[in-house]
């Protein structure tokens, strides 16, 4: 019997640490950054968010940007995410530096979806 556990994934479930590091690009191919690490509702075991890092030189100055996990699309052909934002739209979000971290409340849960124009399950 082996030690390890299973990391892979299958085509319905993915490991969270396969997760972690998924590049994310927009609708035009470009690549925006990369999944940091996702929220998960402790409650209902769903994901609220993934946390993109994005900005800055080689992760160097970088920010991290809660995505509503339902504005993320698997793409196997590109390996990665894609959202259907702008560059801009991503920019004006809210955001963190990796030296402070939000409080992840309802009502952070909140303006997280609505500026992305979805709606708040909870």
């Amino acid at each position: 019997m082996s030690d390890s556990i299973a990391t892979d994934e299958t085509t319905r479930l993915i490991a969270s640490n396969k997760v972690d590091g998924t590049a994310v690009y927009n609708p035009d191919g470009e690549r925006l950054g990369s999944i940091h690490n996702f929220m998960v509702n402790k409650r209902t075991g769903t994901v609220e968010y993934a946390v993109l890092q994005f900005g800055g030189i080689l992760g160097f100055g970088s920010d991290y940007y809660p995505l509503p996990w339902n504005t993320l699309n698997y793409d196997s052909g590109q390996g990665g995410y894609v959202v259907n934002l702008s560059r801009e739209t991503l920019e004006s979000a809210p955001h963190y530096q990796a030296t402070e971290e939000p409080v992840h409340d309802m009502d952070y849960g909140r303006r997280v979806h609505s500026h992305y124009g979805v709606s708040y399950p909870y």
